[in-house]
């Protein structure tokens, strides 16, 4: 079996039981306390780990960024995670984990790794309204037992919009597009990242599309839930209501591909056509997104391309 083929097969079978990798590590003392508190990242999105190489300082670059490295060949930024948490390390940012990201390949510099543990999705909680700042999307539970361990998750997402600006097309109509849906119906999005939410927000306002968001995958099926109930009993098809969900794939208390699942086997909701949108790109995530009965994925984040595969999901779950 290839490596991809291995790694789409593991996908499946932790994304049936909701469950997921995050590999731990440590990035210096918090100022005032002195605490060396555990961060984590889905162990999907890393390619590799490696002893820190030789760094190479750009001019004029964001202070997030410690420089760059020549990783087996391929030139990458290297972001100070210890910088952006506020964490000085105590003996340097060590090690480097590289990372592929929202169709981009970068280096995270951090100063320990501590372990890669296997946990359910409903022992990951929001951590908004926890947490005045932007590097945090999560809270993970690490022991099954109340007064354990907690790891914070990243949101990767808004780190790299930070340390690394892009110059990406305006979100407009001009480069959407409209899309038509029946009268009285909306898309559901739903994304753990505020960064993310907010550009799909814009991206669907240029589309001229009605929605609603979730912020976990478990908000987002009881939205379903109650719509297909609602459907159910006035006898009208859910997709006048809910006409399309668009949904990230790693999301606290309940993934994507969960949600994906859920909605596919059941009767009620398996209609709606289900475009998964998400930072985990490669043919072999497009593969494993198959698998779990989406009908259509796509990488993060380019506007036109969201928008017209969001058309062809809607044209083909018609025809």
């Amino acid at each position: 079996m290839s490596n991809d083929q291995h790694d789409i097969e593991q996908r499946v079978r932790l994304a049936g039981s909701n469950m997921f990798e995050l590999l731990l590590f440590r990035l210096g003392a918090t100022p005032g306390t002195g605490a060396r508190e555990l961060y984590g990242i889905n162990v999907f999105k890393v390619r590799e780990i490696v002893a820190m190489p030789t760094l190479t300082e750009l001019a004029g670059s964001s202070s997030k960024i410690l420089g760059v490295a020549d990783v087996r060949g391929k030139i990458i930024p290297v972001i100070d995670l210890a910088r952006v948490t506020g964490c000085p390390p105590r003996e340097g940012s060590r090690i480097l984990l590289v990372t592929e990201f929202a169709r981009t390949t970068q280096g995270f510099a951090v100063e320990e790794l501590d372990d890669i543990v296997r946990l359910e999705w409903n022992r990951v909680l929001s951590a908004e309204g926890h947490s005045s700042g932007k590097a945090v999307t999560s809270i993970a539970r690490l022991d099954a037992h109340s007064g354990g361990r907690l790891a914070q998750v990243l949101d990767v997402e808004q780190i790299l919009r930070d340390a690394l600006p892009t110059s990406e097309p305006e979100i407009n109509e001009q480069n959407t597009g409209r899309l038509t849906l029946p009268l009285g119906a909306r898309v559901l999005a739903a994304d753990d990242s505020g960064i993310a939410r907010a550009l799909i927000e814009e991206n669907l306002k240029s589309m001229g599309v009605p929605f609603i968001m979730a912020k976990t995958g478990q908000e987002a099926w009881e939205m379903l839930e109650k719509a297909g109930e609602k459907a159910v009993k006035e006898g009208r098809k859910v997709t006048d209501d809910i006409a399309l969900v668009l949904t990230d794939l790693e999301m606290p208390e309940m993934d994507g591909f969960t949600l994906t699942r859920k909605i596919k086997t059941a009767a009620s909701l398996q209609m709606i056509p289900v475009v998964i949108h998400s930072s985990l790109s490669g043919s072999a995530n497009e593969q494993h997104v198959r698998k779990v009965g989406a009908n259509a994925y796509v990488s993060k984040f380019v506007a036109a391309e969201l928008a017209a595969v969001m058309r062809q999901a809607m044209s083909e779950a018609a025809a």
